[in-house]
């Protein structure tokens, strides 16, 4: 196909493309009310889109180019415009116009004041359906790549916590009751694996969102002899969508990365209330460092940690967001509906909350203060050890079932006297069952507990170093 003729314009001048209305004006009768022009513009929110937005259309222009759609001329203009227009922006010059509805016409209206009719022949072969999905996809992958090093970086905060404390022991729970004692640097290598399947979910999710949309046009794909396939390499996207239909009403990367938020902002959730917990005074396991911290107005004495508080406020706002998307996506026909554009401000939320949460997490457990002496006062409070004494049993020929009843008939007489496990004499808990010996004493320890769970996964010393070092090698 031949470039068409760079000769003079036709149709809307430059100064009519100011007016958003003048995009489709000549079908209708009377211009858009003022009311109707905000409750349909994007232009304050989609704006942030504008990066991705100018280096989709310089790719499209380079393909028209190309094909001999449009002429080497006019992709040079294209060209020239889009750098004043980036240069205008990035220094604040740039004039964002209602009038204009959304970051696409108000880019495409200034590029046709600076270059004229170059400007309006880069719409060829393409709708803003195929453009906005073009572009979100395109913001999300840089947010994405943004994401992952933040996601790197909260692990090894926690993994640097993890390798002080291999030998501090901490009373692990169940129903919020002591159980058994733990390595807490075995807990805290917990929410490592968490944040590892986090960032397994959020590489997986990125190949699906790396998918080039652009050429299917308003629908139905377009009659101009577009190279779908080296728009795609020049903007780095893995493929193209492969269906015109399916790529302009496509929302599944923006739910599949709000799924992904959602379980990343519920792991940081748990990991904040624990920090929350073991802060208060009825714990106080760990201290957190004043800058994460505020005070009361009235009372003098609080340290609050608000920043905690906060991050497991905020995952509700991203499971709000998921919802909110869902249901935004759950009735609609294809293909491409004005409900899109709701789209675009949960989607902005969401990686905002995710980004700042955790980098300022990952600083305040890098900063995490370990109390030692009242995480081990608190495990010996509960019987933790018990399970421990019903393995001594059965590796002495009692059956567990047994073993097990027999323990507990030791915590009752234990809590009878107001002492621990280990503080039974000899004699009387022997009482319970002959085949205790002296060994017992051991075991009961528990120090003892923690050294014999010394199997892979488990909370013994040995095991979380192995464990640490296979999170450092993996995380580089």
């Amino acid at each position: 196909m031949s470039a068409p003729s760079t000769g003079p314009a036709t149709g809307p001048s430059s100064n009519q493309l100011d007016k958003k209305s003048e995009a489709w004006s000549a079908l209708f009768s009377e211009p858009m009310s003022e009311l109707v022009k905000r409750y349909t513009a994007s232009v304050f929110f989609d704006q942030r889109l504008w990066r991705a937005d100018i280096a989709g259309s310089l790719a499209h222009a380079e393909m028209l180019c190309a094909q001999g759609i449009i002429s080497t001329d006019d992709a040079a203009s294209i060209e020239r415009g889009m750098a004043q227009i980036t240069q205008d922006i990035e220094a604040g010059r740039f004039e964002w116009k209602l009038d204009l509805e959304d970051v696409h016409l108000n880019i495409e209206a200034r590029l046709t004041q600076l270059v004229g009719d170059a400007g309006k022949r880069l719409h060829t072969g393409r709708s803003r359906n195929d453009q906005v999905a073009t572009d979100v996809r395109l913001w999300l992958r840089d947010e994405i790549d943004t994401i992952l090093p933040l996601l790197g970086a909260m692990q090894s905060a926690l993994v640097d916590v993890a390798d002080k404390n291999v030998e501090t022991i901490l009373p692990g729970f169940t129903h919020m009751q002591v159980a058994q004692p733990v390595s807490f640097g075995h807990h805290m290598l917990a929410y490592v694996e968490m944040f590892a399947r986090d960032a397994e979910r959020l590489v997986d999710l990125r190949r699906r969102v790396n998918r080039l949309p652009l050429g299917a046009a308003a629908l139905a794909g377009t009659s101009y002899p577009l190279d779908r396939e080296r728009v795609a390499r020049t903007l780095g996207f893995d493929g193209v969508c492969q269906n015109s239909l399916d790529a302009v009403s496509d929302r599944d990367f923006a739910l599949e990365f709000s799924a992904f938020a959602s379980i990343t902002m519920v792991h940081i959730s748990r990991l904040a209330e624990e920090l929350v917990l073991w802060m208060s005074q009825n714990f106080g396991f760990i201290d957190l460092a004043d800058r994460y911290c505020t005070g009361s107005s009235i009372m003098p004495q609080k340290r609050n940690p608000d920043v905690a508080e906060l991050a497991r406020g905020k995952s509700g706002r991203v499971v709000g967001h998921l919802m909110g998307l869902i249901t935004l996506m759950k009735s609609q026909p294809l293909t491409y509906n004005k409900d899109n554009q709701e789209d675009k401000e949960p989607l902005f939320d969401t990686v905002d909350t995710v980004r700042d949460t955790l980098r300022i997490m990952a600083e305040m457990v890098a900063g995490i203060i370990v109390k030692p002496e009242a995480m081990e006062r608190a495990a010996l409070k509960g019987y933790a050890t018990a399970t421990d004494l019903a393995d001594y049993l059965v590796k002495k020929g009692v059956p567990f079932r047994d073993a097990h009843e027999t323990v507990a008939h030791a915590v009752k007489t234990a809590i009878g006297q107001g002492v621990d496990l280990s503080e039974l004499s000899l004699d009387t808990l022997q009482g319970f069952h002959p085949g205790i010996d002296a060994s017992v004493h051991e075991v009961l320890t528990l120090r003892g507990s923690l050294n014999a769970r010394n199997v892979l996964g488990g909370t013994a010393p040995a095991q979380v170093r192995l464990q640490i070092a296979r999170h450092r090698a993996r995380l580089g």
